[in-house]
């Protein structure tokens, strides 16, 4: 199974009707690691009068968001739901509001802080995250051409290569495409390709046409 997740943290702000929203948004794995950014952000903007998050965690399926003082729906369900409509999970995003002196109202809130979560969204590179395999492939050169050749097939990732007395390659196989992958591969070497299964893991194919 695959999921979206940021590959490190962003930040972005703009002013609305002279209030300043700043969107944080950070990669997190657990329910501690969202605390401890969430009081970060909040250490280092105390004189704020609103810090309002929410995060999604894999792991136990956590969602939690708050509105920090503001009327309630405003804030931190805005916020939840950017991240949710993105389709990201592990992640945790702080939306920081020094009140500017004008009241935006209901509607001006949820505008306001779905903006800056979906800004913080759009400055972040998003990874594609599958399940796969980590594999060893070891052959003779005369068979490194057509294996090669098959590789783009399968959307293997390359991790590795050692080209010594024999071809060396070590490489990600989406756990889906595995036993055909293996099949493949078996049948166009005739058997004489050495297959290794490392460990299953899960790995970005963001960037895999």
């Amino acid at each position: 199974m695959n999921y979206k997740t940021i590959d490190s943290p962003v930040s972005c702000s703009f002013i609305e009707k002279r209030s300043e929203f700043i969107g944080y948004l950070c990669p997190v794995k657990t329910n501690e690691q969202a605390v401890d950014f969430i009081n970060k952000i909040k250490s280092e903007h105390r004189k704020a009068k609103h810090n309002v998050y929410a995060y999604i965690l894999r792991n136990n399926n956590i969602i939690r968001y708050s509105d920090d003082g503001e009327p309630q729906g405003t804030a931190g369900v805005p916020v939840l739901d950017v991240l949710q409509k993105q389709g990201l999970t592990d992640v945790c995003c702080v939306v920081t509001r020094y009140f500017g002196g004008i009241l935006l109202g209901g509607g001006g809130l949820v505008r306001a802080y779905s903006h800056s979560a979906s800004l913080a969204v759009s400055q972040s590179r998003i990874m594609n995250m599958f399940s796969c395999y980590s594999v060893k492939l070891t052959m003779d050169y005369d068979l490194y051409g057509k294996v090669s050749y098959v590789l783009p097939e399968f959307e293997t990732k390359q991790t590795g290569s050692d080209f010594g007395n024999k071809v060396i390659l070590n490489l990600n196989v989406k756990d889906e495409l595995y036993d055909s992958f293996i099949k493949k591969l078996t049948d166009i070497t005739n058997g004489k390709i050495v297959i290794e299964k490392l460990e299953e893991l899960y790995d970005d194919f963001s960037e895999m046409k």
